[in-house]
């Protein structure tokens, strides 16, 4: 599933192309995917201007400006989504669901699984009820060891889920989250409310880098997930634990371990992560 570092390498291959730029034309292929396209979303967006493309967590948000109401189409990539600018008669291909059309380019949104959505909000986007239920975002000024330590007193739950919790913290997927705690040296299995404020600060730090790295990569592509010019992000091939069961751990060359956690592969190194 693309997480918070491949919805920003999205959102920031589009800023030279698309911002500033007239909707000429909507085309939805599917008019459900995870939810119901808007019916009126073509009408609505016909000749609107894109101001700007922000990210909350993993939606991206299209600020657009209409004659029939300002307001941001929200998307999100979902388990198998992802973005391509191809030229404006490129033909679709299957599971090209929805084409943003504007002059030069067009945005299409590839969706293998439809689990993706496309909405419209004619608020703020912190409004949408999708949004507001969102936590912090980890790489926000406020989002460091003093919030972790006190977001994760008194809960019980292993760290690694609730890295995981979008109401708590948006965006760390199971990669990232996997990753971290080896860099941290934290067990994924050891409860949150167990972190001392150092702990805490160290995996903050941890979180942090992690991410910065998988953006400079171009994110991690693991299954479906690619640039919109196509090409394929790398931060996987450098992970120290994630899809590397059975081989030595790159610090202390212990075999990487994997367990189930909330129905998901934890991977980790028993002997640098207590």
């Amino acid at each position: 599933m693309p997480e918070l570092p491949e919805v920003e390498v999205s959102r920031r291959g589009l800023l030279p192309h698309l911002p500033g730029q007239h909707i000429t034309h909507i085309v939805v292929r599917a008019p459900k995917l995870r939810h119901e396209i808007p019916s009126d979303l073509a009408e609505r967006l016909s000749g609107a201007r894109l101001s700007a493309i922000e990210r909350r967590g993993k939606y991206l948000l299209f600020a657009c400006e209409s004659r029939q109401g300002d307001g941001y189409l929200i998307l999100h990539l979902g388990m198998s989504g992802s973005l391509r600018l191809v030229p404006n008669d490129a033909p679709p291909k299957k599971h090209d669901h929805v084409d943003l059309v504007f002059p030069h380019t067009t945005l299409r949104l590839h969706d293998p699984r439809r689990f993706g959505a496309v909405l419209w909000h004619p608020g703020p986007p912190e409004e949408h009820p999708l949004i507001a239920v969102l936590g912090i975002e980890p790489l926000s000024p406020a989002f460091d060891g003093d919030w972790l330590y006190a977001a994760t007193r008194k809960r019980t739950t292993p760290i690694k889920p609730l890295l995981m919790d979008s109401h708590l913290i948006v965006g760390i997927g199971n990669i990232y989250a996997a990753e971290s705690l080896f860099r941290a040296g934290i067990a994924p299995t050891r409860p949150a409310s167990s972190l001392g404020r150092q702990r805490c600060r160290r995996l903050a730090a941890a979180i942090r880098a992690t991410l910065e790295e998988s953006i400079a990569a171009g994110g991690s592509s693991v299954r479906d997930y690619v640039h919109s010019d196509g090409g394929a992000g790398s931060f996987q091939v450098t992970c120290a634990v994630y899809g590397r069961k059975d081989l030595p751990c790159l610090v202390c060359g212990t075999p990487v371990r994997v367990l189930r956690q909330g129905g998901r592969a934890t991977f980790h190194c028993p002997r640098c992560q207590r």
